[in-house]
């Protein structure tokens, strides 16, 4: 016995086998920002009218950077994954839909790069 719908026999529209995968990855995403989003707040409130020179100081701290580190991939993660969700849903043109799930793939690799860099370099250079 065959469940598929008619329109579906037609069209050959299938599993994309990636629906799960993205349902579990954007729950997870959303779980580890939760404390790293917290921890990022009180370091933003502990370093409130501190010096710029403190403030570098505390970001150079490995443990300090690789949380700030963690919280950049993950939210990337979680957007680009969010993005994507909407994109699916709301954009029908197929060439546009392409063009618009890539561009956010590139933008949040782009902001991502940028982002660990200038951890990096406020952890190893100071």
């Amino acid at each position: 016995m065959d469940m598929r719908t008619p329109l579906k026999k037609v069209r050959g529209l299938g599993s994309a086998k990636e629906g799960t995968h993205h349902f579990w990855m954007q729950r997870m995403t959303a779980v580890a920002l939760v404390p790293l989003f917290i921890l990022f707040i009180i370091f933003i409130i502990a370093h409130i009218g501190a010096p710029y020179e403190e403030v570098v100081a505390s970001l150079a701290n490995p443990f300090i950077a690789v949380l700030m580190g963690l919280m950049i991939v993950a939210g990337l993660v979680h957007m680009r994954i969010g993005m994507q969700e909407i994109i699916d849903d709301y954009i029908h043109g197929e060439v546009l839909k392409l063009v618009a799930v890539m561009a956010n793939t590139f933008f949040t690799v782009l902001i991502g790069g940028l982002c660990l860099f200038a951890i990096l370099k406020i952890a190893f250079v100071g």
